[in-house]
This record gives C-alpha cells, structure tokens and sequence, in this order.
C-alpha cells in the first residue's frame, strides 16, 4: 500500500467510539486481510482490536494487549490473530512467535506495533493510524480499502 493511497479520515472522541469504529472495520475484512495498527501508546490500538474482535463474535473483555504472548489467536468461523510486536527485538524472536504462520490463510490479522517488522511485508495490509488529539479524542486514517468500503466505515451502511 502506497502512502498517499486513498483514505478515511474518522475522529473518535471515547474508547467506546474508537471499538466500534474497529467493529465496522471489521464488517469490511475478509479471509487473509492484514490490518496494521499503528499509533503511540496509548493511542487506542488494543481498544480498536476489541471492535474487531467483537465482530467476530469474541468477547471484547477477552482481548487485552498481546505484548506478553505476542500472538493470541481466537478460534471461531473465521480464525482471528491479535498480533502485538512492541516486545520484539529481532528477526529470530519474531520467527519463534509463529507470525509468519498467522498471515493470509482463511484467518484475518491485526497486527499491533507493525513498523518493527518493516514495510516490505505489510504491502496489501490495511493501515490504522491512530493519533491522540488531546482528552479522549482520536484521529483515525484508515489506508488501503476500496471505494464501497471506505463508504462503509463513514456511514456505518453498505
């Protein structure tokens, strides 16, 4: 995906705005899809995860932040993997964690702190930047969907 490709620009102003911005997002993903996270601590990436998950039907108090276990996956019609990379400090150790196994596939993967695995990689991913504006309020630039699909996450409508 191209810097400067087509976008959505969406402003959160609370942690519940911000997951139901990911649950929309996720009425969009399909099979393989990649979504890349990005944004500072505290941005809302985990709180975005939890709208994901959401959709596909996982608990969203089930999802907290992966940096201790790298990669939790949720079973379901639909495989899901919560992939949170800010721990990792090499090639070999991202090896260890079965990343590479989790990308494409019939499953989908969103993928916290992705600038530590390079943009080589991530090329069709779709990408999440979130950036805190101050209070509760989020500004999110969503990258690398088509037309009907960035109309989707405006209105919330097909």
């Amino acid at each position: 995906m191209s810097y400067g490709a087509p976008s959505v620009k969406l402003v959160s102003s609370s942690a519940d705005e911000t997951e139901e911005i990911g649950f929309r997002l996720a009425g969009v993903l399909k099979a393989g899809d990649v979504v890349a996270l990005y944004g500072d601590l505290g941005a809302g990436k985990t709180t975005m995860v939890r709208g994901i998950a959401r959709a596909f039907g996982i608990d969203p108090r089930d999802v907290t932040s992966a940096s201790f276990t790298i990669v939790a996956e949720y079973p379901g019609a639909r495989p899901f993997y919560h992939i949170d990379l800010y721990r990792i400090g090499s090639e070999e150790e991202l090896e260890q964690t079965g990343f590479w196994e989790c990308l494409g596939g019939s499953g989908v993967s969103v993928i916290e702190w992705p600038e530590k695995i390079g943009e080589a990689v991530l090329d069709k991913a779709i990408r999440v930047r979130l950036r805190h504006k101050g209070n509760d309020m989020r500004e999110i630039v969503i990258e690398g969907l088509d037309e009907k699909d960035r109309h989707h996450l405006q209105t919330g409508k097909a």
